[in-house]
């Protein structure tokens, strides 16, 4: 009995103390704003943090999916550069694969001398990709998917926690709360004085581990408060359509609503698509033969998009009955990554010139959302970047639960 009573008490002031923690009274000089802004991150905060723990610690494991990947097939990926020997160019790596009775379909060469060149081809009705070394002439094979297994469960968690469209508007709600979370922890974060602002930046890596936690949660929080807003704010245009429509406008472009509402038959940027899709349909009707070779159109595409890049070219099939080559031009600001695309007819001629900076802002950002918000836009520099923010961004949600755990122990009943 004196066991039961015992227990019962310990509940009861535990219970007195979890109340009191979250519902503290205002502090003195404390505005009635500031106040609500603590109260509000607080109360979010804890109900947000598995979701946003979640969605970060995925986010840094799915980071270098495609280098991971890349190492475990480095037999295949990489190659010996060979100074001497002469390289097999797009045409040669086609006759050598219809020697051995399969249709190309695509090739990938890297500006890259030590990659190999990707060949996705068809066998029987069956397509398949496989690298091939560019110096010898060898097909290295497929690559290994083993790792895709755990890959696709990371990036279900990541997109939906393994629950479906249900988890998909958890997480998103989860993504929503984090964006506010990320605003209201700035303003708690911001000084009352500006003497005060070197402690509020720094981390005091000698203090108690109460302290040390806090500046761990406050100090980092506030560095990567721009990345994480940005980050989260590109996953939310994928998950809610209302967020890709603020963001498409916001960035000049027209709203999704008005677009579907409006007949657009009169529209220039339609009847230019109308007619494009016309003449597609007219070169199919043709069946005409391919009176140009690969290594011709990759020259073409050269001399309209003259810089080295990671070159994609995909040659004509019953869908698209044109040549289309895709390079991905890394020559601007900070090394971004930005597509840009030709097209070709079987006779050579270009057809359409995709320049990714002719294109309006709203154009650019849906095209670029992808990279941006994995990181991908730079290359493995930013990659790194996002990886350290994410690893941050996951452990905000567990420093804010130790901060609240010590207030709730302090708490006197």
């Amino acid at each position: 009995l004196k066991l039961f009573k015992g227990f019962n008490g310990f509940l009861l002031t535990m219970k007195k103390k979890l109340l009191k923690s979250i519902f503290r009274k205002r502090r003195k000089n404390e505005t009635f704003f500031k106040y609500l802004i603590w109260i509000s991150h607080f109360w979010l905060g804890l109900l947000s943090s598995i979701v946003v723990f979640v969605v970060c610690f995925t986010g840094c494991l799915y980071a270098f999916k495609n280098q991971i990947t890349e190492i475990y097939n480095r037999d295949k990926v990489f190659v010996e550069k060979v100074s001497n020997a002469k390289k097999f160019s797009a045409d040669d790596v086609q006759n050598q694969f219809l020697k051995n009775h399969k249709k190309i379909t695509a090739l990938t060469v890297s500006n890259d001398e030590g990659r190999s060149v990707s060949v996705s081809y068809e066998e029987n009705g069956v397509a398949q990709t496989t690298f091939f070394n560019q110096y010898t002439g060898e097909e290295l094979g497929a690559v290994d998917t083993s790792l895709n297994v755990f890959f696709e469960t990371v990036l279900d968690l990541h997109k939906n926690l393994l629950m479906g469209n249900v988890g998909r508007q958890i997480l998103g709600a989860g993504v929503l709360i984090f964006v506010f979370l990320l605003f209201s922890g700035f303003v708690l974060w911001l000084p009352k004085r500006i003497r005060n602002l070197k402690q509020s930046l720094t981390v005091k890596w000698n203090a108690r581990f109460q302290r040390l936690n806090y500046d761990l949660h406050n100090t980092l929080g506030f560095y990567t408060f721009l990345l994480l807003f940005f980050i989260a704010i590109t996953g939310l245009y994928v998950t809610y359509p209302w967020v890709k429509n603020i963001l498409i406008v916001s960035l000049g472009g027209e709203s999704i609503s008005s677009i579907n509402a409006e007949n657009k038959g009169a529209d220039d940027a339609f009847a230019g698509l109308l007619s494009d899709m016309i003449q597609k349909q007219n070169e199919k009707k043709e069946e005409q033969k391919v009176k140009i070779s690969l290594d011709e159109i990759l020259k073409k595409a050269d001399d309209i998009l003259p810089y080295k890049a990671v070159t994609t070219i995909e040659l004509p099939n019953k869908e698209n009955p044109r040549f289309v080559v895709s390079k991905i031009n890394n020559t601007h600001f900070l090394g971004m990554m930005l597509p840009d695309e030709v097209t070709f007819d079987k006779n050579g001629e270009l057809k359409t010139k995709d320049l990714f900076l002719d294109k309006p802002l709203n154009e650019q950002f849906t095209a670029l959302v992808k990279p941006l918000h994995t990181g991908e836009i730079m290359g493995l520099p930013s990659i790194i970047l996002y990886f350290i923010v994410c690893l941050i961004g996951c452990s905000l949600p567990v420093t804010g639960i130790v901060i609240w755990w010590h207030r709730l122990q302090k708490q006197k009943v």
